[in-house]
C-alpha cells in the first residue's frame, strides 16, 4: 500500500487562501474538491466548457503546494506507449549489434530489457516519483475508450506491471486531475473512481475579480464593461465562446492601447483578441450593433 501522506491542503478554507496566493480565485466547491482530492487520495474529474480554468486549477494546485506537474495531453490515437512507457528500440538495436555473437541471447535479452532502455511516459513517470506530484490528464474525452481502460487500471491501484521488469507500485500517490470538455460521455467505471467537479463560466462579479487580480492597473469601471460584453458574447451562437483567459488578454490589450472606456468602436476594434473566427466577429458586430 502506498504510504499515506498529509493532506495537500489542511482544509477547504486553506485551499481558498493558498490557491488565491498563486492567482487562482477558487469558489467554495472548487476549494472543497481540491482539499478532498488530497485528503481522500482520489482523482478529480473536472468537466466544463473550454476555457473555464480546468487545466489552470491543476497548475494552481501545483504552484500552491510546491509539487511537480506531470501532464498527459490526451488526443485521438493516444496509445499505451505514449501514455505509459515504451522501449528505446534504437538503443536496444545498437546494444544487440555491439554484443555480436559472443553473448548468449538470454543475456542479451536481459540486458536490453532493463532500466537503461526504458522510456517512461507521463503515467509511469508520475507513479514512480517519490516527491509530491500533480498528474494532469488533460482533455481525457479526446481519447479512445481503450485508453480509459488503461486509466482505470492505473488509477485503481497506482501500479504498473512491466513484463520484463515486474510490478512498479507508487510509494507516494500523485494528486490526479482529469479534465474533460464533455465532447463525449466518459465511462461510469472511470467516473466512479473520481471526485467530480463541474466548472462553468463564472458570474460577472467573480470574473471581474479574476480579471482585476490578473491585470493590475485595470480600471474597475473598464473591468465591469469588459465582463459585461464578454457575457453578452457568450450568449451568442458562436463557434468558440470567449474563455476566461481571453477576457484577461482583452484586459491587457485595453491597458496596452490606453483605452479607458469600452466604447462600441473600441470593442469592434479589439474583438480579435477574444473571438478567433471571422464569422464570430461578424456575428458579434451584427448582434451587438457595434460601429466599426
Amino acid at each position: 500500500m502506498p504510504s499515506r501522506t498529509s493532506s495537500w491542503f489542511s482544509s477547504p478554507a486553506e485551499a481558498v487562501t493558498r490557491l488565491g496566493d498563486v492567482g487562482y480565485l477558487a469558489d467554495d466547491s472548487t476549494a472543497l474538491t481540491s482539499y478532498l482530492a488530497g485528503a481522500l487520495e482520489k482523482p478529480v474529474l473536472i468537466e466544463g466548457p473550454a476555457g473555464v480554468g480546468k487545466t489552470e486549477l491543476a497548475k494552481a494546485i501545483t504552484r500552491a503546494t510546491g509539487a511537480e506537474l506531470v501532464r498527459l495531453q490526451c488526443y485521438e490515437g493516444l496509445d499505451e506507449a505514449r501514455a505509459l512507457y515504451e522501449w528505446n528500440y534504437k538503443k536496444q538495436l545498437l546494444r544487440i549489434q555491439a554484443a555480436g555473437d559472443g553473448q548468449a541471447w538470454e543475456e542479451t535479452h536481459d540486458d536490453i530489457f532493463s532500466e537503461e532502455f526504458l522510456l517512461t511516459r507521463p503515467l509511469l513517470t508520475a507513479i514512480r516519483r517519490d516527491e509530491p506530484t500533480v498528474l494532469l490528464i488533460d482533455e481525457v474525452d479526446k481519447t479512445d475508450v481503450e485508453v480509459e481502460g488503461l486509466l482505470l487500471e492505473v488509477l485503481s491501484d497506482f501500479q504498473v506491471t512491466i513484463p520484463e521488469l515486474g510490478t512498479m507500485t507508487s510509494t507516494r500517490r500523485p494528486l490526479v486531475v482529469l479534465t474533460s470538455n464533455a465532447t463525449r460521455e466518459l465511462s461510469e467505471a472511470l467516473k466512479r473512481r473520481c471526485l467530480y467537479l463541474h466548472l462553468d463560466y463564472p458570474d460577472a462579479d467573480r470574473e471581474r475579480d479574476i480579471v482585476l487580480s490578473q491585470v493590475p492597473g485595470l480600471d474597475d469601471n473598464v473591468a465591469r464593461q469588459l465582463v459585461a460584453v464578454v457575457g453578452r458574447l457568450r450568449e451568442l451562437e458562436l463557434k468558440k465562446a470567449p474563455s476566461i483567459a481571453e477576457s484577461v488578454d482583452w484586459a491587457r490589450t485595453l491597458i496596452a492601447l490606453e483605452i479607458t472606456d469600452l466604447s462600441d468602436k473600441a470593442v469592434a476594434d479589439t474583438l480579435g483578441v477574444v473571438l478567433k473566427h471571422s464569422s464570430d466577429v461578424d456575428r458579434a458586430v451584427r448582434e451587438l450593433r457595434l460601429k466599426r
